[in-house]
């Protein structure tokens, strides 16, 4: 699980960044997603996540959202988090389990148009 060394951030406050997973078939009831958080600062900001597909086969992910609370984001050097967790289900009540994290610093340029 990777993220891109660039994300960008839009005039509006939108920060997307995207990477790339690989995760094996799993045993067991439940999704699987792609979560990620952007550091600037002091502060953490979550980035949404996307559902992952677990067969093997190396895929793509975006995650994008509108920070509207803590300080702005601009353009400029941020530290980026993603992690790929599996909710599982079978036991009733969904319990995550963490497949794989990756934290790197990254560079946020702006959004073009």
């Amino acid at each position: 699980m990777s993220a891109a060394p660039t994300g960008t951030v839009s005039t509006d406050g939108t920060v997307t960044v995207f990477g790339t997973y690989r995760c094996s078939p799993l045993s067991g009831a439940g999704p699987v997603f792609v979560s990620s958080s952007v550091r600037v600062g002091e502060v953490r900001h979550g980035i949404g996540g996307t559902a992952a597909t677990c067969d093997g086969v190396e895929h793509t992910w975006v995650n994008q959202d509108k920070l509207v609370l803590g300080a702005p984001v601009a353009p400029g050097p941020a530290e980026v988090e993603t992690t790929l967790v599996h909710l599982d289900t079978g036991g009733g009540l969904p319990m995550p389990s963490i497949i794989a994290t990756n934290r790197h610093e990254i560079e946020l340029r702006p959004a073009k148009g």
